[in-house]
C-alpha cells in the first residue's frame, strides 16, 4: 500500500531543523565529541590572533565568532543533521508505504582501514569490519527496496512477513520512481530499523494510526 502524502505533512515528518533523535545520532562516539572539541579549541585562539592584529574597533565581531567558534562541538551535530534532513526535503513529493518483510540477511561491511606497527616494527592494514542487517521490504504492487543498517541485538525478533512501513520520496506525482526511502518502522514490535532517524517517530506513528482507522471504514 502507497498513499501518496501532502508536502505539509512531509515536512512535519521529516523537520528542517535536527530532532533529539538526530542529534544524538550526529553528536557520535567520544572520539568525534574530542575531535570537536579540539576544533572549537583551534578556532578560538585563531579569533584572538585575528583579533589582536584588527584592534578593538573589531570587537563585536571577534566576539560573535569567538562564541561561535567556542560552540561549535555543540552545534556541528545539529548542523550536520539538518544537512541530512535538506538531502530528504529536496524532493517534491512522498508517500506512506505499508507493506510487509520480504527478506532479510546479514553481511559483513569494511567500514573503514587503519595503519598501525606491529610487534616487529612493520607497517600493518588493519581492515575495520562491522556485520550488518540487510532488510528487503515491499508489497503487492511489485515494489520492493533493501535497507543496510548495523546489526543490533533487537533485530533478532524480525521475520519474513512482518508488517513494515516507511517513507518514500521521489520527484514523480504518481511516485511511480522512488529516489529515497526512510528508516523503516515494524508496528508489530514497535522498533525502528535505521542508519539514520529521518523521521519525527511519534508524528509518523500517529500518521500510521489514522491511515489504519481510514482503511478500516473504508473495508
Amino acid at each position: 500500500m502507497l498513499i501518496p502524502l501532502t508536502r505539509k505533512k512531509f515536512e512535519e515528518l521529516v523537520p528542517l531543523v535536527a530532532t533529539v533523535d538526530q542529534y544524538r545520532y550526529a553528536w557520535g562516539k567520544l572520539s568525534d565529541f574530542l575531535r570537536r572539541l579540539l576544533i572549537s579549541v583551534m578556532s578560538i585562539v585563531v579569533v584572538f590572533i585575528v583579533r589582536s592584529l584588527l584592534g578593538e574597533g573589531f570587537g563585536l565581531l571577534t566576539f560573535i565568532l569567538g562564541v561561535t567558534a567556542g560552540l561549535y562541538w555543540f552545534w556541528s551535530p545539529i548542523y550536520l543533521a539538518s544537512l541530512r534532513n535538506l538531502e530528504c526535503r529536496k524532493y517534491q513529493y512522498s508517500g506512506f508505504f505499508r507493506g510487509e518483510v520480504l527478506d532479510m540477511f546479514i553481511t559483513e561491511e569494511l567500514i573503514g582501514k587503519e595503519e598501525t606497527v606491529n610487534k616487529l616494527g612493520e607497517l600493518v592494514i588493519v581492515e575495520n569490519r562491522e556485520r550488518r542487517l540487510n532488510l528487503e521490504v515491499g508489497d503487492e504492487s511489485g515494489f520492493t527496496t533493501q535497507l543496510q543498517v548495523p546489526l543490533q541485538r533487537a533485530h533478532k525478533v524480525i521475520r519474513p512477513g512482518d508488517i513494515a512501513e516507511m517513507i518514500v520520496m521521489s520527484n514523480r506525482p504518481d511516485l511511480s520512481r522512488i529516489s529515497k526511502v526512510s528508516d523503516i518502522y515494524l508496528s508489530d514490535y514497535s522498533l525502528w530499523v535505521y542508519d539514520y532517524p529521518y523521521l519525527r517517530r511519534d508524528s509518523f506513528i500517529e500518521v500510521s494510526r489514522q491511515l489504519q482507522r481510514r482503511h478500516r471504514i473504508r473495508d
